[in-house]
C-alpha cells in the first residue's frame, strides 16, 4: 500500500493537518518523507491516530499517550494506568450524576427563589468548596 498524503490522513482521521505535525513534533507518529513540500505517512499512522484519539477521549494526556505506544508503532498499554483512569472516570460519572440530578432538582424546584431551596443551597455550598468540579478539573486531594 502506497504512502498517504498529510491532507488525506487529516481527512480520514477528523484532524487537521496541524495536529498531525504537532503529534509529529511530540514523537506521536513519524512521516515517511516527503512528496514536494507534504509529508508522507504510512497507512498504519490511521490506526494509531485511532489509539491516540481513544487515549484523549478517555483523558489521558499526550504524554501519557505517547509512553503508551513505542517507536514501532505497537501499543504497550499499562494495564494499571487502565484501571487506574477507569476509577477516575468512575468518581467523575458519580460527581457528574450528583451535579446533574441538583440541576434537575432547581429547574423543577418551587421554592420561591433558587437561594431558599435547601438543595439548590447545597449544590452552592458544595462549590463553593471545590466539591463540584468544572469539567477537565480535578478536585482537590484528587488524582
Amino acid at each position: 500500500m502506497t504512502d498517504l498524503d498529510i491532507a488525506e490522513v487529516a481527512h480520514r482521521a477528523g484532524v487537521p493537518a496541524s495536529t498531525l505535525r504537532f503529534y509529529e513534533e511530540k514523537g506521536l507518529i513519524t512521516s515517511t518523507g516527503r512528496r514536494g513540500l507534504r509529508r508522507q505517512y504510512d497507512p498504519g499512522v490511521l490506526e494509531r491516530l485511532a489509539l491516540i484519539a481513544l487515549g484523549r477521549t478517555a483523558g489521558f494526556s499526550l504524554d501519557e499517550i505517547a509512553h503508551m505506544l513505542a517507536s514501532d508503532g505497537q501499543p504497550r498499554i499499562d494495564r494499571r494506568a487502565l484501571s487506574d483512569k477507569a476509577d477516575e472516570l468512575d468518581r467523575r460519572i458519580r460527581e457528574l450524576g450528583v451535579l446533574r440530578d441538583s440541576l434537575r432538582h432547581a429547574a423543577a424546584c418551587t421554592a420561591p427563589s433558587h437561594l431558599e431551596c435547601p438543595t439548590f443551597r447545597r449544590l452552592i455550598d458544595a462549590a463553593a468548596s471545590g466539591g463540584v468540579a468544572a469539567p477537565g478539573r480535578r478536585l482537590p486531594g484528587r488524582r
